[in-house]
């Protein structure tokens, strides 16, 4: 790889921008290309895409010619508001796939070392941190508190974010509530950005189902 190019990626992973070393092979070409960013060929540029969404690398033939597409995405993070039983699961599943996990709960008795040993965990209320985080297109929200004070101050916030997914827990009677109060201040375009009841519907019933059901919207929401 020539270095103006490695520069480059480098650059991008530090701004948390995915990016793409696109090489000719038979030419012996290579062109860094941001997310969006065109190869001017229709085709390729889907290869790409695709690529993107699915964090993977490969060869591809396109037009005759051989290209390989090196994806470099950031890593990707999710933040999760609510130091509750199922968030001790969710952690464990998502730190197994690479997530970057944080936790938001300023309940100390509840966020802390010994229950989530492994975890970043802030004792805070989530809008005196949450914009430190660096929300973004590769970053998960997950409220889980149950608790207005809590989820819905998280809501406002990341409402106005790039974020990949949001999700809330609670029932549709929980949800149907949490929309009347949230729309005097969203649109019902921007209050449907919100998963709940949350998790895919595999009648999940135990805590650590719960967790499975929710990590595997997330993943499913990443890959569209």
């Amino acid at each position: 790889m020539q270095e103006s190019n490695l520069e480059r990626i480098l650059e991008s992973q530090k701004l948390r921008k995915s990016v793409v070393c696109l090489t000719n092979i038979d030419m012996a070409e290579e062109i860094i290309l941001l997310k969006g960013e065109s190869s001017k060929i229709e085709e390729l540029d889907q290869e790409i895409s695709q690529c993107i969404r699915f964090d993977t690398s490969k060869l591809v033939n396109v037009n005759g010619n051989n290209y390989f597409i090196d994806v470099y995405n950031p890593p990707l993070k999710l933040i999760i508001i609510g130091a509750v039983h199922i968030a001790q699961y969710l952690v464990e599943f998502a730190q197994n796939l690479s997530f970057d996990c944080k936790l938001i709960d300023p309940r100390e008795g509840f966020a802390n070392k010994d229950r989530f040993p492994n975890t970043e965990i802030h004792n805070n209320w989530p809008d005196e941190v949450m914009e430190s985080m660096g929300i973004d297109n590769r970053t998960a929200i997950v409220t889980l508190t149950h608790d207005p004070k809590i989820d819905d101050v998280a809501l406002d916030f990341v409402l106005k974010k790039d974020c990949f997914y949001i999700g809330s827990l609670g029932s549709k009677k929980t949800h149907a509530a949490r929309i009347e109060r949230m729309s005097a201040k969203f649109s019902n375009e921007d209050i449907q950005k919100i998963h709940a009841p949350i998790g895919l519907d595999i009648g999940a019933r135990s805590p650590s189902e719960i967790a499975l059901s929710i990590i595997s919207e997330i993943i499913l929401s990443l890959r569209k």
